[in-house]
Order: C-alpha cells, then sequence, then structure tokens
C-alpha cells in the first residue's frame, strides 16, 4: 500500500492542454453557465408569475429547472476559477461539498421525474380522481422527498468516504465525482455497500417506476381516443426527452468512474463536460418547446419585451 498523505488540498489534473486553451474553455464555459441560468429561470419567472401555470405538472417542471441551475452553479464557478488559475486545486472538504451536492442533485432529479411521471400517469389514465390525489399537500410532499431523501443518503456516504485517508493529493478530474476515490488508500466495503444502496434508491427505483408509469400510460392511450392518445403525446414526450437525456448524464458518469483509467485524458474530459454541458441546457429548451402553454406565455413575455 502507498504511504497516507495528509494533503489538504487536492490536486485536479483533468484539464487538457490548459496553458494553450485556457481562454476558450473559459469563454465557452461561462456562456453555456450564463445560458443555462437565465434559460432556466426565465421558465420558472414564466410558471412562478402566471396562475394557470400553477398546476402540479408545471410546479415539478420549476422544481426540476430549479435543480439545474443549483446544480450548475455548483460546478461553473468553481471550473471557471481553474479555467483561469495557475493550479487547479481544490480543498479536501470543498470537494466532498461539491461531490455531495452533485449526487444528491442528480438523485433529486431521478425522483422528480418519478414524480412527473406519476403526475401524468394520474392525469391521463384516472382524470377524474386527479384534483384529489393531485392536492397540493400532496405536491409539497413529492418534492420535499424528492431533496431530502437523496441529500440524506449522499451525506452518510459522504460521511464515509471522509474518514478515509488519502494516498494520492490528486486525481484525474476537473471536479469532485467519484473520481475522488481513486485517491484513497483503500475501499470500505461499508462505503462500497453503502453506495450501491444508495445508487438503487435514489437511481434504480425511480427509474424502473418511470418505465413501469409510461408503459401503464401508452398501454391505456392506445386503447383509449385519439384525443387521449394526443394528450398523452403532448405531456408526456417532453418528459421522456428529459429522462433520455439525465439517463446519459449518468451513464457518463458511470463511465468516467469504472473505465477511467483505460480512457484517454481528452475522451474523459469530454465526456466529464458533456455530463454538466447538455442536459442542463436541453432541459428549458426542451419544456419551452414542447410545452403548448409554457411557449404561449414566453412567446408574450419576449413580445413585450420587444414593445419597451
Amino acid at each position: 500500500m502507498d504511504g497516507e498523505v495528509n494533503e489538504t488540498y487536492i490536486t485536479l489534473e483533468g484539464h487538457v492542454e490548459l496553458d494553450k486553451f485556457r481562454y476558450l474553455y473559459f469563454a465557452v464555459m461561462l456562456a453555456a453557465y450564463v445560458c443555462i441560468v437565465v434559460c432556466n429561470l426565465t421558465i420558472v419567472y414564466v410558471i412562478w408569475t402566471h396562475e394557470n401555470l400553477h398546476e402540479p405538472m408545471y410546479v415539478f417542471i420549476a422544481a426540476l429547472l430549479l435543480n439545474s441551475v443549483v446544480f450548475s452553479t455548483n460546478i461553473y464557478p468553481k471550473l471557471l476559477s481553474d479555467f483561469l488559475s495557475e493550479k487547479q486545486i481544490i480543498s479536501y472538504s470543498a470537494c466532498y461539498v461539491q461531490f455531495f451536492l452533485f449526487y444528491s442533485l442528480s438523485g433529486s432529479e431521478f425522483l422528480l421525474l418519478a414524480a412527473m411521471a406519476y403526475d401524468r400517469y394520474v392525469s391521463i389514465c384516472k382524470p377524474l380522481q386527479y384534483a384529489t390525489i393531485m392536492g397540493r399537500n400532496t405536491v409539497s410532499i413529492y418534492l420535499s422527498l424528492a431533496w431530502l431523501v437523496p441529500a440524506c443518503l449522499i451525506a452518510v456516504q459522504v460521511i464515509l468516504s471522509s474518514n478515509i485517508k488519502l494516498c494520492k493529493s490528486n486525481f484525474q478530474g476537473i471536479f469532485c465525482n467519484n473520481s475522488v476515490y481513486s485517491a484513497h488508500c483503500l475501499n470500505s466495503e461499508v462505503n462500497v455497500v453503502f453506495g450501491a444502496v444508495a445508487l438503487v434508491v435514489i437511481g434504480f427505483f425511480p427509474l424502473l417506476f418511470i418505465v413501469f408509469t409510461y408503459s401503464r400510460i401508452f398501454i391505456i392511450s392506445y386503447r383509449s381516443s385519439k384525443e387521449v392518445r394526443k394528450k398523452a403525446a403532448q405531456t408526456c414526450s417532453p418528459h421522456l426527452l428529459v429522462l433520455i437525456s439525465f439517463s446519459c448524464l449518468c451513464a457518463f458518469d458511470v463511465i468516467i468512474a469504472r473505465l477511467g483509467s483505460n480512457l484517454t485524458k481528452l475522451i474523459r474530459l469530454i465526456m466529464t463536460l458533456q455530463a454538466v454541458l447538455y442536459h442542463p441546457l436541453l432541459n428549458p429548451i426542451i419544456y419551452g418547446l414542447k410545452m403548448k402553454e409554457i411557449l404561449k406565455q414566453l412567446r408574450r413575455l419576449f413580445s413585450q419585451a420587444k414593445v419597451l
């Protein structure tokens, strides 16, 4: 076993030719971050200010978009700072804060998508009971669980991991995700088992629930009238696109964690950037263009802005 080290800072060595392209990296990622914040918060503002959008489906969309903003804010400011710094370092404690937010918010996204799938199931398959089942208190409970359950599970994992000694003060990454485990002297069996449990609870189970729910929606819609099929296609297709996009993000993270040592530095960087770049940008585009009521209010907002 390598000798233990007690450095309080970790060097992030996942950047590629940073000396040559640091300003290009900075400009592109700054533009991406501004777009993420502006686009997501614009749709949240539209939902917040229009009472006809104060329905469970739109409340869940607003929560999902806010989740994307916080997720991006956890990554981008530090990343932008690193692009302009001579040394790309992060303290051990700050690294685990970033790790915690990255995975707890990712888990929240899965649970929010599961809540949205259930909302669509009740709306399409049990329309007469929708108002009773999806009341304001129910929506509040779902939102609270979507953020609290992943936060509690990942917090325990962080506590277990933070007590493990470091054998290296660097790892091949540009922010703190599962790659931080490569700096540990050993992998705790308890940590590995609990990590697997957390993955099942906040990832695998919600994904199974979403697949089951949409399968039921499609079966019932297929047997129903053309009007029901049209409603199902209009309201479910954006959620499915977001689910596919987010599943790709998770797949990138798993591939990087499991096969990182077999990937070149450039490929690892590209996959890492994909994991934090396109999904937060894609969410507002999908919901802004695919959800008819949101698109209508966005057009009205922009037309008023032009007049001013």
